[in-house]
């Protein structure tokens, strides 16, 4: 399996057009640099390459360099993500906004320096989704080949876009019920993680359709099982190992599959008490401890894994479906089950 995309020559003709503009760009050019290129699983390139490579699309710099745009989109929703959840922390970092509060801080500048961090965050996400335009277009592909792929990634940074907003509005709603959370999670998380990188790389390659249809029946059941192994971490999840602190997503009050099932088989004073906790800021250990105790009790920890197995069972069982390069098959299995037990 090849390296996994990244655009490290990319982000440094950006720093150098940055710091030509001024000089006071020198710290976006460094904060995104070290976003885009200081950890993560770069799972979505991987699934746009392997989803070409098994549509029978011959390895270039070029393809690879391309694919690269969706470590960009990825950079610019996490930026904006941590922002709206007012997340300290990412890759066991400060989340954007927070180190460039510090920054505004640390200068003795005039204003708020936490509304100084929320607009860096804002502008700097929006950069990465500029840059990731630029990157796809300028990878050296022919332009036909790049019209063929336009529709996928328009359509893609659409999804996640509007799956992030049906967060939000989900949080302010209080909508518990299963079939928001499954919503939220398949345009906020599944489509962008699989399935999008999969058809963008299937139309790089000039797949036939049978393909397309493969990897959006790989690629949905995955990328849900994915965004639920996300949320089990977001309780459960190790903070040494996650980079963020134990029980953030319950601080912020996401209204994921986990919980959504929990408060479906809870009774009402079980209810009663999760409600009480999620959304709390200042829940503390012991509070984040009691939830989980309460969301394991209801079954619902049980539930989510068996539905975690069951979706990537189906996401697997779609690979046998159509003919496609054995080394490219074998590599999205590898990666169906890399990104469904992961523990980070």
């Amino acid at each position: 399996m090849p390296a996994i995309p990244r655009p490290n020559n990319r982000l440094a003709g950006q720093r150098g057009w940055l710091t030509a503009v001024d000089d006071g760009l020198a710290p976006v050019a460094e904060t995104i640099e070290a976003f885009v290129l200081g950890g993560g699983k770069r799972l979505r390139p991987a699934f746009g390459y392997w989803g070409y490579r098994g549509a029978g699309g011959v390895d270039s710099d070029q393809v690879v360099a391309a694919l690269s745009a969706l470590e960009f989109v990825q950079a610019s929703a996490l930026i904006h993500d941590d922002l709206m959840d007012r997340s300290d922390t990412r890759r066991g970092e400060p989340a954007v906004h927070r180190r460039f509060a510090a920054r505004h801080r640390a200068a003795g500048w005039s204003g708020d320096p936490d509304g100084f961090g929320d607009a860096a965050a804002i502008l700097l996400g929006d950069l990465c989704l500029v840059w990731s335009d630029e990157v796809l277009h300028s990878a050296g592909l022919d332009p036909r080949t790049v019209a063929r792929a336009r529709p996928v990634f328009d359509e893609m940074r659409t999804e996640v876009t509007v799956g992030q907003y049906l967060d939000v509005l989900t949080q302010a709603t209080g909508d518990t019920s299963l079939e928001r959370a499954g919503k939220v999670a398949r345009y906020k998380s599944a489509k962008y993680t699989v399935e999008r990188p999969l058809l963008l790389g299937a139309a790089l390659a000039d797949a036939p359709a049978e393909v397309h249809a493969a990897y959006s029946a790989y690629g949905l059941p995955l990328g849900e099982a994915f965004q639920l192994r996300d949320d089990v971490l977001g309780v459960f999840g190790d903070p040494e190992r996650t980079g963020k602190p134990a029980g953030d997503d319950l601080r912020e009050g996401k209204r994921t599959y986990l919980v959504a099932a929990a408060l479906e088989a809870l009774d009402d004073a079980g209810r009663e008490l999760l409600l009480g906790g999620l959304g709390d800021p200042h829940l503390d250990p012991a509070g984040v401890a009691r939830l989980r105790e309460l969301i394991t009790a209801s079954g619902a920890l049980d539930r989510t894994e068996r539905r975690i197995t069951a979706l990537t069972e189906s996401a697997l069982a779609a690979l046998t479906t159509v003919d496609l390069d054995t080394e490219a098959r074998q590599s999205l299995v590898d990666l169906a089950i890399a990104a469904t037990r992961r523990t980070d």
